[in-house]
């Protein structure tokens, strides 16, 4: 039995997911500070930010909602991350590290969802 949201893998993973991003996004232009810097560094501390909300929250619905929302804002770091290599902000090799991170993060989001999902019917 998991005594803290920090024991879920998937949350671990997220927090190292978001280290590479702001690790990437460093490098990003000094105009893009408030600009797709910003955004990039939001979506992905929203991951392990809304996995840490939903396992504090009462009930199992309210815990696979927030899941859902880490997922969502997850597919919206993918995004700022590929458009981060075609605006040559990030190499290929970079934007890859990311991406294949937050396959595992997502493959991982995916089936705590499942399973929450299959203890509530």
């Amino acid at each position: 039995m998991l005594t803290s949201y920090r024991e879920l893998v998937a949350w671990q993973k997220a927090i190292e997911l978001a280290v590479l991003v702001y690790r990437l996004s460093e490098e990003f232009p000094k105009r893009e500070i408030y600009g797709l810097a910003a955004q990039i560094r939001r979506a992905a501390v929203s991951i392990p930010s809304n996995i840490a909300e939903g396992y504090g929250r009462g009930s199992r619905r309210e815990y696979v909602q927030f899941l859902c929302i880490a997922q969502g804002s997850l597919k919206e770091m993918e995004t700022q991350t590929i458009l981060s290599e075609r605006l040559m902000y990030a190499t290929s090799a970079q934007a890859k590290i990311v991406l294949d991170a937050s396959e595992v993060v997502g493959k991982m989001l995916g089936g705590l969802i499942r399973s929450l999902k299959a203890k509530s019917e």
